[in-house]
């Protein structure tokens, strides 16, 4: 009887996994911290976007992006295949549901690394993601970080800072918040949320 019971435990339906959103404002370092988190939690994904933009070298269709046409994706958005989709630098990047959706009733943790205003669209879809904004130590530090990058105008970097002002407002409806001040800390913050989550019986 006893065995019987242990079989019956064991064919129990896989718990669907957890749908993790990511957002910050830019500069914050929400990428570092994801690609760090990754190799330290098993059943984990980073969701892997369409887009129409060209395949570089070493990239692979499928693990690096769903490489697809103009037409493709638009006919994709026009069917409603994707969760959220954004137009940067004049390629289109999208959120597969489909994707989505196998991995986390796989039982797998899928991660969303988008931007504020997405991450409240996929919210208002999935109520029951788990919310997580990402924090600098200081609206000073993040400036900082973003002119030590070298990669953008001081005009481009004033418009960023004006968008992470308005972000960081915002940072009170997320369930979550992650202050990247050391790497390993906030790491480590971000894995103990992804268990945390995985360990929790009711929904709000």
């Amino acid at each position: 009887m006893d065995h019987k019971k242990a079989s019956a435990k064991r064919k129990q339906p896989v718990r669907p996994g957890n749908l993790l959103v990511i957002t910050g404002p830019s500069g914050v370092g929400k990428g570092t911290l994801v690609q760090k988190l990754k190799p330290r939690v098993d059943k984990l994904r980073y969701s892997v976007s369409v887009t129409i933009r060209a395949m570089r070298p070493g990239e692979v269709d499928g693990e690096s992006y769903f490489f697809r046409s103009r037409s493709e994706f638009e006919d994709m958005a026009r069917q409603g295949a994707f969760m959220e989709y954004a137009e940067f630098a004049g390629n289109f990047y999208g959120t597969p549901r489909g994707w989505v959706s196998e991995e986390l009733e796989n039982g797998v943790d899928v991660i969303l690394e988008i931007e504020v205003v997405g991450a409240k669209q996929i919210h208002s879809q999935y109520p029951d993601a788990v919310m997580i904004f990402i924090s600098p130590p200081s609206f000073e530090e993040l400036a900082n970080r973003l002119r030590n990058r070298k990669t953008e105008t001081e005009e481009k970097i004033k418009l960023r800072l004006e968008k992470a002002e308005q972000e960081l407002q915002e940072k009170n409806v997320f369930q979550y918040e992650v202050v990247n001040d050391n790497l390993d800390e906030a790491v480590s913050n971000l894995e103990h949320i992804v268990y945390a989550e995985r360990c929790r019986m009711l929904r709000a």
